[in-house]
């Protein structure tokens, strides 16, 4: 009976047909103008082969047995980098059961976004809709709160998403702010800062403590003397440079001392939130911090704050010669994505900034950057064709490529659309 059952399985197979591996089909995107992000635009050709680009200039041809995808008249960019996310993790904000984006204590090293992920949530197929190809799902929550998990936006199951599990470290550095608040609305009396003062020193000890722990556990394990502990040794990872903390901070003061401390930890670093960042921006510049700002479509923190406060940091911490990137740090608001960095143009970032911003900045931050970000030979093929510039809310993306495979634009948002424009409009009701 075994071997009937192993044979009708083999039989079963071989009437499917062979199995091709994803991202194995051969793609050549053709006749469209090619935005590299590398200084070259041009009319040309990009050939996809095993999930990646293998070929692209004005003169490639396709090669034989390649799918030929016409973009004439349209334009072919890197996908967009949604640099720290919840896609993935959060579905319903408000619903408790349908968040996983933290964990309880303040000190969660060893946990892996990537495990929580959910890949049949409607945010995801909205989102790349938009243009945004891959992302950091990154956890929330304590001091520590885990390992961002860079996915591409595609993919039946965790496992085909997957780009690194483990690509950067979440810490939400000590903040010395009084105030009292919750959910970013402040309320009542500011705390006595002498109080705040020494809950700070107490939460950046044991930080420091932790740090000292991968240190030792590196050291330990280099010997072979040590029990394997999967928190200590993604801690070694991160005092080793092995892979790069994100680090957050929003206020003055905050991003200065969060800054100081990373390089006395000598540790690969890179800011996120960055609210206040545009009052030290030389200070920023003269240190090389680089930054992944919040959303820009946003209102003044402080009520005494300018009305453009938002807008305008991107724009002057570009001008001062910070590196920044732009990221929504949410799951449902993924998809807009490039409209945080077009809010940012009129009121002083340059338009090809606020493209490399959503594209290739962030990739290059977290030392991605030889994998994707721009079109060239070699690269993770992350592509999207458009009929326009993507950070115009009028330009639609008319084919997506997510690891070499050209992915579907329908989502929820589409069909609910066409779903109510087609309802019948002869209905009288009597």
């Amino acid at each position: 009976m075994r071997r009937q059952s192993l044979w009708g399985l083999a039989l079963a197979l071989a009437m499917l047909g062979p199995v091709t591996p994803l991202g194995a089909q051969t793609y050549a995107i053709q006749g469209g103008t090619i935005h590299t992000l590398t200084g070259d635009t041009f009319v040309g050709t990009v050939v996809v082969r095993d999930g990646r680009i293998v070929d692209v200039g004005p003169n490639v041809q396709p090669p034989a047995g390649a799918e030929v995808v016409d973009a004439t008249g349209r334009h072919v960019y890197p996908g967009m980098f949604d640099a720290v996310t919840q896609l993935g993790l959060t579905e319903v904000g408000a619903v408790d059961v349908t968040n996983d984006s933290r964990e309880q204590g303040d000190f969660n090293p060893h946990l892996q976004a990537e495990t929580a992920i959910h890949p049949s949530t409607e945010h995801i197929p909205v989102a790349r809709a938009n243009g945004i190809t891959h992302a950091m799902a990154a956890p929330e929550g304590g001091i520590i709160s885990g390992q961002a998990s860079l996915v591409g936006l595609d993919g039946w199951t965790v496992e085909e998403m997957n780009i690194e599990a483990g690509a950067a470290m979440i810490v939400n550095y000590p903040s010395l702010s009084a105030r009292r608040g919750f959910g970013g609305f402040s309320f009542g009396q500011p705390r006595p800062f002498s109080e705040v003062e020494e809950e700070y020193h107490q939460r950046v000890a044991r930080l420091d403590e932790w740090m000292e722990g991968g240190r030792r556990y590196a050291q330990a394990a280099s010997a072979g003397t040590v029990a394997r502990d999967l928190a200590l040794e993604a801690m070694a990872k991160v005092v080793s440079r092995e892979i790069p903390v994100l680090l957050s901070a929003d206020g003055e003061r905050d991003i200065r001392n969060a800054v100081e401390w990373a390089e006395g930890q000598n540790i690969r670093y890179v800011i996120t939130g960055g609210r206040e960042a545009w009052k030290i921006a030389d200070w920023l510049a003269e240190h090389d911090v680089q930054m992944i700002l919040g959303p820009s479509q946003a209102m003044p923190a402080d009520e005494d704050a300018s009305y453009d406060e938002a807008y305008a940091n991107a724009g002057k911490l570009h001008a001062a010669g910070v590196k920044i990137a732009f990221a929504t740090f949410n799951s449902s608001d993924s998809r807009t994505l490039p409209y945080e960095a077009a809010m940012a143009v009129p009121f002083g970032l340059p338009e090809e900034a606020a493209l490399e911003a959503v594209m290739k900045n962030g990739a290059e931050m977290l030392g991605l950057g030889d994998r994707m970000g721009t079109i060239e030979t070699g690269k993770i093929a992350n592509l999207i064709v458009t009929d326009g510039n993507p950070l115009e809310i009028q330009t639609q993306i008319l084919d997506l490529f997510i690891l070499g495979r050209q992915v579907s634009t329908d989502n929820r948002h589409k069909s609910l659309y066409e779903k109510y424009r087609a309802r019948p409009k002869d209905r009288v009701i009597s």
